[in-house]
């Protein structure tokens, strides 16, 4: 199961988690991905997508447009 956006395209990142040690360990770093049942007025459906939570406030404020043009 992909950890990916589908509407941002966040994807996890990698990186150090870096002790008061100065001691270095590979870590990843995951999207705050949640899976949301969406409905979509322009085909009058609903869809259950991966969401990030940023992507969840691009929704709430421009709507579902853009979210209809990805799942074509």
């Amino acid at each position: 199961m992909s950890k990916v956006c589908v509407l941002t395209g966040k994807r996890p990142k990698y990186g150090n988690t870096v002790s008061h040690a100065n001691n270095h360990r590979r870590t990843r770093f995951e999207p705050n991905l949640h899976t949301k049942r969406i409905w979509i007025d322009e085909e009058k459906r609903w869809a259950k997508v991966k969401l990030s939570a940023k992507a969840m406030k691009i929704i709430a404020k421009t709507g579902t447009a853009e979210l209809a043009k990805l799942l074509k």
